[in-house]
């Protein structure tokens, strides 16, 4: 269903975009950058492949393509534009594919009293103080912290998104937000099977993810599996809701409640719904010319299998320092620790996780169109299931080394 409005509504946007910027001189822009790396990554193969590794890539070191993302937007005014956002990316199965495509109001605020903006189409939503670059991407480090890697491959909010300022001279701005939306009934599966990972590739609009092979033999399923993770299937809608306060130099803090009001029992011929819903909190300040950003999310997914409820609750938390050396150099060092239980069995459950990690990153931008990273990650997993699957040991010790060169247009 998604599949089918998601090509339309890309089709209509890119006919939009084309023929009207320059017959009505309004403001057209594209940007975006192509991506290419050297990485050193875990022998295991990697869980976008169907295999255990908690990262983007597996194998031998090699040099990659790892992506190109632009994001074309057409002002119409200083207050409405339209926005879609493409991804070319070699582990697709269709190549390119759209990460969002939508609308965006906002009025014009002043140095103080009310504002508000509004979104409507497909896009992420406003959950991240660590991801804000085109593209779901980080200005701290290639790979972001595992509750933001898994809000890129499993959530995206198709619907609306509206949010209200009130911007004061003593007290800073404190905002309100508020989401109805649909097309997110199998956001859960990925934490449930597969646990938390950590990588930089969110996952397009009209992919299909690949599921553990580990995961699907121990259920007796088919092996290769996949799974939509943007469908509506229950025609149910879901929605999220928030809070904010920002003051100047002073910091920023969040708290947000999502829910995708997902059925558990229902399903389509491909796909299963899961009832999915978690708080998150965050927090970012600067101290000395250190940005430190901290979040935290705790949720809980279940499904109902051959009559019986699978549930389990998971959560992480990770805490971001980045110093900017001087204009060109910025290093970066992140903490994640992050655990699932799963609620069928008593603990400790096969699919039931532990896990830590450590990001090291260091950024030179000395050119408007060129970043370099280098980028080191240690992380730590333990999880029963790794015995099951054959490994010697269910605690999984990985790193993952890579070099980036990343050209901005």
């Amino acid at each position: 269903m998604w599949r089918g409005f998601s090509s339309a509504a890309g089709v209509m946007l890119a006919l939009w975009l084309a023929p009207v910027a320059p017959a009505r001189a309004l403001d057209f822009s594209i940007h975006g950058y192509g991506d290419i790396r050297l990485v050193g990554a875990p022998s295991q193969t990697s869980w976008v492949k169907g295999g255990l590794s908690k990262f983007r890539y597996g194998g031998p070191n090699a040099f990659r393509f790892a992506e190109a993302v632009a994001e074309a937007r057409l002002s119409l005014d200083d207050n409405f534009s339209l926005v879609g956002v493409l991804r070319a990316e070699p582990e697709d199965r269709d190549v390119v594919d759209p990460l969002e495509a939508y609308l965006l109001w906002h009025d014009a605020a002043g140095e103080t009293g009310l504002s508000w903006s509004v979104k409507a189409g497909a896009f992420f939503p406003t959950i991240s103080l660590e991801n804000d670059d085109l593209g779901w991407t980080s200005p701290y480090t290639l790979t972001p912290s595992a509750i933001n890697s898994w809000i890129g491959e499993e959530l995206r909010t198709m619907g609306g998104e509206a949010t209200l300022r009130w911007k004061t001279r003593s007290a800073g701005t404190f905002s309100v937000l508020g989401s109805i939306n649909c097309c997110n009934d199998p956001a859960g599966i990925l934490m449930a099977d597969r646990g938390w990972a950590m990588d930089d590739r969110p996952t397009g609009l009209l992919e299909r993810v690949r599921m553990p092979d580990a995961s699907l033999r121990l259920f007796h399923a088919p092996v290769p599996g996949t799974t939509g993770e943007f469908l509506e299937i229950d025609k149910r809608l879901g929605w999220y809701g928030g809070l904010g306060w920002q003051m100047g130099d002073i910091g920023k803090l969040t708290v947000l409640r999502y829910d995708n009001q997902g059925d558990p029992a229902d399903r389509s011929p491909r796909d299963t719904a899961w009832e999915t819903k978690f708080w998150s909190f965050g927090a970012r300040t600067q101290i000395a010319g250190v940005v430190l950003i901290g979040q935290q999310l705790t949720g809980y997914t279940s499904v109902v299998v051959r009559g019986a409820e699978s549930a389990t609750k998971f959560q992480s938390t990770f805490l971001l320092a980045s110093y900017d050396v001087d204009d060109d150099w910025r290093v970066s060092l992140r903490g994640d620790v992050f655990q699932t239980r799963h609620l069928t069995a008593t603990p400790p459950h096969i699919m039931s996780e532990d896990g830590h990690a450590v990001t090291a990153a260091v950024i030179w931008s000395g050119y408007d169109w060129l970043r370099l990273t280098g980028e080191v990650l240690v992380m730590d997993s333990r999880r029963l299931e790794y015995l099951n699957a054959g490994l010697p040991s269910a605690d999984l010790a990985q790193s993952q080394v890579q070099f980036s060169a990343r050209f901005f247009f």
